[in-house]
């Protein structure tokens, strides 16, 4: 250690924004470990759990002392441990092929460490908060437990829970996904992503609406069924604008384009309503419904349909009305005309 070392590290703070305070004090600690290591080679025979060393590095002029201490096993505060308590410390010479070439190689290993934290860190912090936003990356590795993303400065995990089975994710092919979790880690900041979370249906619909970034249209709910097929409700806040044609836009353009980034999942686009019974019939479409009764008590809607559109009402293996029953969060009983005007069977006796 020396004043152009010092000077080193100054510049460092300045272009990576790692404190000065945090990498002398780094490499204080590296410096007392290394020293004690070197001089347990030299006294083998020697109790060095008693024994331990301080390092000190002037931060003017990179002048580094070291001083060696007796340390005493003590009880912890809450007396349920013990810890290390030094009784005593006095300087000691330390050699110049350790100043050199030891404290060199110390030095490097300690700031290239920090280096890496600290970049880890500005990675994490760049990430940290950013839960439900959609991320642009390319696929790295696909496995059967989980896909890599490549986001630039980290990779994403998109683990098999969270990918649509009907999706195969090639080598090289940029993919959106939605953040559901992002956490520190070892190695770095681990960040978790989903193909499959409604959420990403609705950033999509607010990054190609821009009545939606506007707060102009609402999206009120979504229900999905990824890779097959989804429905969202959406409102506006001004009687001239209709939500639905800004949703689907000139053509259908900007529904085809969130059909396109989830691999051409089906979706329906419906106005939201207020009223229960009118939420509930736009839900189901496209199939016309004639009348819903709802029954605020049980939350439950009864649907009377023509008899021509029971099939598109329910939908294949019901998922036109199960998504109906997500969307609006009431329990859908859908009748043709001909079932709901048959009598009811008598009850036996």
């Amino acid at each position: 250690m020396n004043a152009d070392m010092i000077v080193a590290l100054r510049e460092l703070e300045r272009e990576k924004g790692i404190a000065f305070e945090t990498i002398l004090q780094g490499l204080d600690e590296a410096m007392a470990a290394a020293y004690k290591t070197a001089w347990k080679q030299e006294n083998p025979d020697a109790d060095d759990d008693f024994v331990g060393f301080r390092a000190e590095i002037d931060p003017e002029t990179g002048e580094m002392r070291m001083f060696q201490q007796v340390l005493e096993e003590v009880d912890t505060e809450d007396g349920e441990g013990v810890e290390m308590k030094v009784l005593s410390e006095e300087e000691v010479k330390v050699t110049e092929d350790f100043r050199g070439r030891i404290g060199a190689q110390t030095a490097k290993q300690v700031i290239f460490q920090k280096l890496r934290d600290a970049e880890r860190e500005m990675t994490y912090e760049e990430f940290a908060g950013r839960e439900g936003d959609v991320v642009t990356g390319i696929v790295q590795q696909s496995e059967r437990r989980y896909t890599l993303l490549d986001l630039g400065k980290v990779e994403a995990l998109l683990p098999q829970a969270e990918q649509v089975p009907s999706e195969p994710y090639r080598n090289g092919e940029r993919l959106k996904a939605y953040i559901t979790e992002v956490r520190r880690g070892a190695k770095g900041p681990q960040i978790v992503v989903s193909r499959t979370h409604p959420g990403l249906l609705k950033r999509l619909f607010e990054m190609e609406v821009p009545e939606i970034e506007d707060g102009v249209v609402e999206i009120k709910a979504v229900a999905r069924e990824p890779g097959h097929r989804s429905k969202i409700a959406v409102w506006s806040n001004e009687p001239a604008v209709d939500p639905v044609g800004a949703c689907v836009g000139p053509k259908g353009s900007r529904v085809r384009n969130v059909v396109t980034e989830l691999r051409g999942e089906k979706i329906d686009v419906v106005p939201w309503s207020d009223s229960a019974a009118e939420l509930v019939a736009n839900a189901l479409q496209p199939a016309k419904v004639n009348r819903v009764i709802v029954d605020p008590e049980s939350q439950t809607a009864q649907v009377v349909v023509p008899d021509y559109q029971l099939s598109l009402a329910i939908g294949k293996e019901g998922q036109n009305a199960r998504l109906a029953a997500r969307l609006t969060g009431w329990r859908i009983d859908i009748k043709s005309e001909s079932q709901a005007a048959a009598p009811e069977a008598p009850a036996e006796a």
